[in-house]
């Protein structure tokens, strides 16, 4: 596995075992047993993960979220730690590092907010260059529902195009910031918003944003 999808997996990992199974998390609903369902699912079912994009596999991604929803915690926890199966897409290095690093970012974050007195962590400059590549490759699909222009500003003033149109609102925030913004994270998020009020207000309460 990659060295960033590596570290984010397994900071997932600890974050879900001293959480225990019970606690809040970012995704609406969602308390960690589900979060944690939720990524082994998603590596290890792709027969059904798939119907988190696809309405008519959606009947049964439930049904295996539930099945897996009722494995033991601790089961659930070293599933994640110890990758996917080899004949997983996820095993391959390139596969991993496409895909898991921002996944593995967010839902680390979705545990460390949902508790109180959380602080945001310091990640070094490379990492967070990373998510930046991501983001930029990423942006439009992830503001494609967005009714308002969408601007993504690094504090070092590069800016990516979420969407089109009048009139702007500008996020300005690090990369890993404007991630959790865009998965739909808005109120966790780090970041300062320009433009218009009425458009940023509706911003701050969308829920289109992200996939």
């Amino acid at each position: 596995m990659s060295t960033f999808a590596k570290r984010e997996r397994l900071l997932l990992a600890d974050l879900l075992e001293t959480a225990g199974p019970d606690a809040a998390t970012l995704c609406e609903g969602w308390q960690t047993r589900d979060l944690a369902a939720h990524v082994v699912v998603r590596e290890r079912r792709p027969d059904a993960a798939g119907g988190t994009l696809i309405k008519q596999l959606a009947p049964r991604l439930d049904r295996v979220m539930e099945e897996y929803t009722a494995k033991p915690y601790e089961e659930l926890i070293q599933l994640i730690r110890t990758g996917p199966p080899r004949f997983s897409p996820f095993s391959l290095k390139q596969v991993d590092e496409a895909a898991n690093t921002v996944e593995f970012y967010v839902h680390t974050e979705d545990v460390r907010r949902a508790q109180e007195e959380w602080t945001p962590r310091e990640l070094d400059p490379v990492f967070q260059d990373a998510l930046w590549s991501r983001l930029e490759r990423t942006a439009r699909l992830m503001g494609r529902g967005v009714r308002t222009g969408l601007v993504l500003r690094r504090p070092d003033g590069q800016t990516a195009v979420a969407q089109r149109g009048a009139p702007v609102v500008t996020a300005t925030g690090e990369p890993s910031e404007l991630l959790l913004f865009v998965f739909g994270r808005q109120s966790a998020a780090k970041v300062e918003l320009e433009g218009d009020a009425d458009a940023i207000a509706k911003l701050r309460e969308a829920k289109q944003l992200g996939i």
